[in-house]
């Protein structure tokens, strides 16, 4: 929106003509989304606790969250809003990248509202059963990928790319295409949402991992670098900087009101979100292994639910003394701020290795 306006202005007065890159556009969402999330933050948190959407607690977790009883959650709908004004706001709306990006957050982000207001408003612990999740995951992902399938200008759109090899890739064909965009995207959504039960916890992981993932679009979108870094070039790409810039400047100000001891709670409405986005960025600039590195911690949490279950009803023994992951630890004797900001660390080891990738070839 903004960005037409100034193209217009541009014409008669140059100066204008700054707002059509797209790494001041970037810098100016970030600030944007964290100058919005800081604004409708109080008002948000208040509006919930007048709701009484308050968090609920399991008997059978860590007795120091017992004290979170009660605080207010759904704050998702926080770092949503910040996301999808500053998208609007800085974003090229001509791009199709930007839409679909965008309409796969926002419609994840339904999902889990729904089934967030179900559990704290309509006092229904159950919520949207996980078959329900998974089939309305699944449609969305599927139309995604479909819909990238059918509008990819060059081989190089679809081809699954392998990091730390100059020239490996692999042409998938649409099926394959979509098959492994319904993974990439439905795995990291329910990722997210699984590591997101500590204060701070999935917020700033989400936030390093969408900052690298920045780069990549910003790469992937321009063709000479691109072509000296040996990352397959995907006209129109660069434009998700600006919309993974609005996902770190509203992770960012959601975290200030999220750190320990957390105002409120991100809820389902945000972690489904924020890991669709994630996924969805990914496929668009080829760099699916690349965000299974970066998001080692997501996918970790994810593992350790998927072992424990499985080992539960093969051998009737649990691996963890509760899963996810980030419980485990806490149950050890770890404080709830140790594990948090260790997994951040951990993060970020990890972030930098899949940064490394951009030149390691």
């Amino acid at each position: 929106m903004l960005l037409w306006l100034a193209n217009h202005l541009g014409e008669a007065i140059r100066a204008f003509n700054v707002f059509g890159y797209i790494t001041l556009r970037a810098v100016l969402a970030t600030m944007t989304a964290l100058l919005i999330s800081f604004l409708l933050g109080p008002g948000v948190i208040r509006k919930l606790t007048e709701l009484k959407v308050g968090q609920s607690v399991r008997d059978d977790g860590p007795q120091t969250h017992l004290v979170k009883a009660g605080t207010p959650t759904m704050g998702g709908t926080l770092i949503l809003l910040a996301i999808a004004i500053t998208t609007l706001l800085w974003s090229d709306l001509s791009n199709r990248f930007v839409w679909v990006t965008l309409g796969v957050t926002l419609a994840t982000g339904v999902i889990g509202f729904i089934d967030d207001y179900k559990k704290v408003a309509l006092k229904n612990p159950k919520g949207l059963s996980a078959k329900q999740k998974l089939f309305w995951q699944s449609v969305i992902a599927l139309a995604a990928g479909v819909f990238l399938a059918n509008t990819a200008r060059l081989p190089a759109n679809t081809e699954f790319i392998v990091p730390f090899f100059k020239q490996l890739a692999y042409p998938f064909g649409a099926v394959g295409f979509v098959a492994l965009t319904y993974c990439v995207i439905v795995g990291t959504s329910n990722a997210v949402n699984l590591t997101d039960g500590l204060d701070g916890l999935a917020i700033m992981p989400t936030v390093m991992v969408a900052a690298a993932l920045a780069i990549f679009a910003y790469v992937a979108g321009n063709a000479k670098f691109a072509a000296y870094l040996l990352l397959p070039h995907i006209p129109g790409a660069g434009e998700l900087t600006v919309f993974c810039a609005a996902i770190g400047g509203a992770g960012l100000g959601f975290l200030w009101f999220n750190a320990y001891p957390a105002e409120v709670f991100m809820g389902d409405v945000g972690a489904l979100a924020l890991g669709a986005a994630l996924g969805t960025v990914a496929v668009i600039v080829r760099q699916e292994i690349v965000l299974f590195i970066m998001g080692g911690v997501f996918v970790v949490e994810a593992l350790s639910v998927m072992i424990q279950v499985a080992s539960f009803k093969l051998t009737g023994k649990r691996v963890f003394r509760m899963a996810p992951l980030h419980h485990h630890y806490e149950l050890k004797g770890w404080k709830e701020t140790q594990v948090v900001v260790r997994f951040w660390i951990i993060t970020m080891l990890l972030v930098l290795t899949g940064l490394a990738t951009l030149k390691l070839r």
